[in-house]
């Protein structure tokens, strides 16, 4: 079903409650009449109100209307932020380097905006010492407090001890700020401009002109070198015939 407004000649009522283009009040006029300064107006009679009685309907640039509906939706779209759980699963007996791998990814998740659920997995005898993973998540929660706090308190859940921790930023916040971050980044790219673009290249044709030049010389030089030795050869059998 379509959820359109109905406009112009689609509109089946013998009369309106018309509204101006600048939002003044007309009054209740038949449908021909209204059409009529419609037509006048260069706009669209555009049924706002279908319900009323009669049916309230508005003179207006229907396309225009549409369009900046369009924008104003994909702008609330745009802004719109929703809470995401993001997981992050840890032995207790976990490695240094695993640790700081985890570590970065709970920053990430944490500098977006979104909460982070951190699970402890036990196996085996290791169900018999929680405390390896309380201080573990203890441990975490430290090291990550500039950014988040914990909204759940470490608790045992069967096999695994599990954490929640939450941003200091709402997610809006995070999302604008990566958005000016990223309009910065595209001013700079763009402010460098063709001709700083130029000047890289012009550098790297004298770097790569500087590496033959080099290249020569070295070839040079080689063939300098052996040039001695090709030349005793060549004498050597010379004087080798005379003594003969």
């Amino acid at each position: 079903m379509s959820t359109e407004p109905r406009i112009n000649d689609r509109i089946r009522v013998p009369e309106v409650r018309l509204v101006g283009p600048s939002g003044e009040q007309v009054g209740i006029v038949p449908l021909a009449k209204a059409l009529e300064l419609a037509q006048e107006y260069d706009l669209d009679l555009v049924e706002v109100a279908a319900t009323a009685r009669p049916p309230v309907c508005k003179l207006m640039d229907y396309g225009k209307f549409k369009y900046e509906s369009a924008m104003k939706a994909r702008e609330a779209r745009k802004n719109q932020a929703h809470t995401v759980i993001k997981e992050m699963k840890l032995r207790p007996k976990i490695d240094p380097h695993d640790y700081d791998t985890k570590k970065g990814h709970v920053v990430r998740f944490l500098k977006q905006g979104d909460k982070v659920k951190i699970t402890i997995m036990f196996r085996g005898r290791e169900q018999s010492r929680p405390e390896l993973g309380f201080r573990l998540l203890q441990r975490l929660a430290d090291d990550v407090q500039d950014l988040g706090f914990v909204e759940s308190a470490p608790k045992q859940d069967g096999r695994n001890m599990i954490m929640v921790l939450g941003p200091h930023k709402k997610k809006t916040e995070a999302m604008a700020e990566a958005r000016a971050a990223a309009d910065a980044r595209k001013a700079e790219r763009l402010g460098r401009g063709p001709a700083a673009d130029q000047a890289d290249d012009v550098d790297d044709v004298d770097h790569v002109d500087d590496e033959v030049e080099v290249a020569e010389v070295e070839e040079t030089d080689a063939v300098e070198a052996a040039q001695p030795a090709e030349d005793a050869e060549v004498e050597q059998p010379a004087e080798a015939a005379q003594d003969a």
